[in-house]
């Protein structure tokens, strides 16, 4: 295996929007749509879909919509060894708003995400020996997340951690064993407490993050494109300039792509400019892990 990705799975309950409701107020919305996602889910499939070989260890619910998400997993060709259903628990679920701006609001419920434990990482160990990245987020339990750092550690396996949904519980110790952080900019305020509105903001946000002993932090600015920060260099990546219909899932994208593109050639300036333009291309579609480009899409919006 590529990478193996120790994470959660939703289904995306996706309500576009003219505008949110007030208190008490009741909206016609223009469209509905009902798709496979979860921060987890979404990094594989954007990884497998550029041609990773990618593992997932994740649970599911025992409801409607368990099969369909390892259905739709094995669909990408993801190994699903370990994809588990907990009996008598709910399946992760996000109902997403996106409103006429493409800007987005999003609930998690968790669900069976949060039955996946340190022993699960334990019960596959074999397998994630085997891999050449990690690649964890913060929809599941923080034990876990914890020991599955200091899995890749003992193996010597690099880790992507992405921040997200941020949380100021956060533990040091484990973020300085990462190889790669990534948090968008809200995460970065979150998990630093300090400012991020401006570029140096930014910078100094990320700087903070090495101060604790992190050896990469990539920050996805939106917009404003991406800061790559190490201790020896800073470098800014200028966003590709699309329309954007639907941003959501848009950070996941960013990341499934880098952790596959890294694998393949450890080049980490060329690994950002393939993800920014993965992200960009999804944000081009309604949906989230359905608005994933191709390998063939990617290298002709490159080429164009």
């Amino acid at each position: 295996m590529d990478i193996a990705v120790i994470g959660s799975n939703m289904v995306d309950l996706i309500t576009y929007i003219d505008k949110m409701p007030k208190k008490g107020e009741t909206l016609e919305a223009p469209n509905f749509e009902m798709g496979c996602g979860g921060k987890g889910a979404n990094q594989a499939v954007a990884a497998a879909k550029m041609g990773a070989s990618v593992t997932m260890l994740t649970k599911v619910g025992d409801d409607i919509f368990a099969d369909n998400t390892i259905k739709n997993l094995k669909k990408y060709e993801i190994d699903t060894e370990f994809v588990q259903k907990v009996p008598g628990v709910a399946s992760g679920a996000a109902p997403i708003f996106v409103d006429a701006n493409s800007e987005n609001r999003i609930l998690i419920i968790k669900g069976a995400n949060q039955y996946l434990s340190p022993e699960d990482v334990d019960q596959a160990a074999e397998k994630l020996k085997k891999c050449r990245l990690l690649v964890l987020q913060l929809e599941i339990p923080l034990p876990t997340i914890y020991h599955a750092i200091e899995f890749g550690n003992r193996h010597h396996i690099p880790i992507i951690f992405n921040p997200a949904p941020a949380t100021k519980e956060l533990d040091f110790k484990y973020i300085s064993m990462c190889d790669f952080v990534v948090p968008n900019e809200t995460e970065l305020e979150m998990i630093t407490g300090m400012a991020v509105e401006t570029d140096e903001e930014a910078r100094n946000a990320a700087f903070f993050l090495l101060e604790n002993g992190v050896k990469n932090v990539i920050v996805t600015l939106g917009r404003r494109g991406v800061l790559w920060v190490t201790s020896n260099d800073i470098r800014r990546f200028d966003a590709y300039q699309v329309k954007a219909v639907d941003t959501t899932g848009a950070g996941d994208a960013f990341i499934g792509c880098f952790a596959h593109s890294f694998v393949r050639n450890g080049n980490v300036a060329q690994a950002i400019q393939r993800a920014q333009a993965f992200a960009a291309l999804s944000v081009t579609k309604k949906g989230t892990q359905i608005s994933f480009p191709d390998v063939k899409e990617l290298s002709a919006f490159l080429e164009g």
